[in-house]
């Protein structure tokens, strides 16, 4: 029998082994200019304290301090980690052929999201709003590995599955009609309101952090028109009641005018492309405080690659008659004050590349600073999450990049970072020790 003197003696030092562990680690960032988008202001020669996973504190340089390791990052202008607000990390990325989502397995398609996260990290985008996947939760499950630092990505909110109409913009359609779409890929498929409350309850059961409503048809769905409604004022009103229920929100896809006005009347949070809205929708977004998520870049993307590719004749119609709408009413958007998320549907085009679109929004009304707030603070607020990503102050996540140059001059240095940090560890641009 092992003496009592003994065990106790062991316990304390299990007891003050634990209490070592949980000292979280100090670390320094010194940032030659530090972009607060929180204040709208940039700041210069900062020294931004970081304990474990978060800032604790943000002052002016006077020295390297004691406690701590500081990373030298004086030649660089740092800024909170980048937020894209519409990306689909887990599948594969777009072709022109329409049974694409048919042609991996499930083990197949996990390595494939491990992929595209990794590289939308290393692009600067330390944080991401997933917005739809056709094999239900498994976004779910890439969120839960990279929490888990099984695999390395940006911090992932998930909407589980698309809420969509039969044969809307939500399915894999074009597809022979003797031909079975897997059930797993048609998980939020409603036939009418008490069906929506149902699917939507067991998509935020299994894990969902919101709901994607497609509540118009899409570009890219063949069969489907961006201009006609999909879902009933109903049955959106169904989704919203049931996230409301769950503390979230549900966000839609929307092109066309009318059902940009009738998702918002439901009360979604956000719209997602908004393509064909007018006047009145703009007016309506504004007075409800909707936020609009536009993937201003996404067009001359499909209308290059997809001709050259040969894309269905219909996607690359749907896309010319979309695309200059879309970008003009975004600049009616912003001049009107409506709130703007950035969102670029990454997965249409290559994972990582998802800062392309920065320089639109410039292009199309923004200033520079507005453009890097609608992928950091602006994005944050939309997620309820302002507090923790997005945002370089005291209690926020230490998700920094930095880049050279100045992107309030040049907002496209923005898709050439130099570091990435993530909870306070450096992904991109740091030396490692070799073994």
């Amino acid at each position: 029998m092992i003496p009592r003197s003994i065990l106790a003696a062991g316990v304390a030092g299990l007891a003050l082994l634990a209490a070592g562990a949980a000292v979280a680690q100090v670390s320094y960032v010194r940032a030659g200019k530090l972009v607060d988008p929180a204040a709208g202001k940039v700041l210069t020669d900062r020294l931004i304290r970081i304990e474990g996973e978060r800032i604790t504190a943000v002052t002016a340089w006077t020295g390297a301090p004691a406690d701590g390791p500081v990373r030298d990052w004086s030649g660089l202008t740092v800024l909170p980690g980048l937020v894209d607000m519409h990306t689909h990390i887990v599948d594969q990325e777009q072709t022109e052929n329409i049974a694409e989502p048919l042609l991996t397995t499930a083990a197949e398609q996990a390595y494939i999201g491990a992929a595209h996260a990794r590289a939308t990290l290393m692009a600067g985008f330390t944080s991401v709003r997933d917005v739809g996947t056709w094999r239900a939760f498994g976004d779910v499950a890439l969120r839960d590995a990279i929490d888990k630092g099984l695999v390395p990505g940006p911090r992932m909110s998930v909407a589980g599955a698309y809420v969509t109409t039969p044969g809307g913009g939500g399915e894999v359609t074009g597809i022979a009609a003797d031909v079975g779409i897997p059930a797993e890929m048609r998980r939020g498929v409603v036939q009418d309101v008490a069906d929506t409350h149902r699917k939507t309850r067991d998509i935020l059961v299994h894990g969902a952090d919101f709901l994607k409503l497609i509540a118009t048809g899409a570009v890219l769905t063949v069969g489907t028109e961006p201009g006609q409604l999909e879902l009933s004022k109903e049955e959106i009103e169904a989704a919203v009641e049931e996230a409301a229920k769950r503390g979230t929100y549900a966000t839609a896809h929307a092109h066309g005018a009318e059902g940009i006005k009738v998702a918002v009347r439901a009360g979604v949070r956000s719209i997602e492309h908004g393509s064909l809205i007018d006047d009145e929708g703009i007016a309506l977004m504004k007075a409800r405080g909707a936020w609009l998520v536009a993937d201003i870049y996404n067009g001359d993307y499909i209308d290059e690659i997809g001709t050259k590719n040969g894309w269905p004749a219909e996607t690359l119609r749907k896309n010319r008659e979309t695309t200059d709408a879309q970008r003009e009413g975004f600049r009616k958007a912003v001049k009107a004050g409506v709130r703007i998320a950035y969102g670029t549907d990454a997965g249409v085009y290559p994972h990582g590349l998802n800062a392309r679109q920065l320089p639109y929004m410039v292009r199309y009304g923004m200033t520079p600073m507005q453009a890097i707030q609608s992928a950091t603070i602006s994005a944050a607020t939309l997620m309820g999450k302002e507090k923790d990503v997005g945002c370089a102050q005291a209690g926020c996540f230490a998700d920094l990049i930095a880049v050279k140059g100045d992107p309030l001059a040049d907002v496209g240095v923005l898709a050439d970072v130099a570091k990435v940090m993530k909870g306070g560890v450096v992904h991109k641009g740091e030396v490692l020790p070799q073994n």
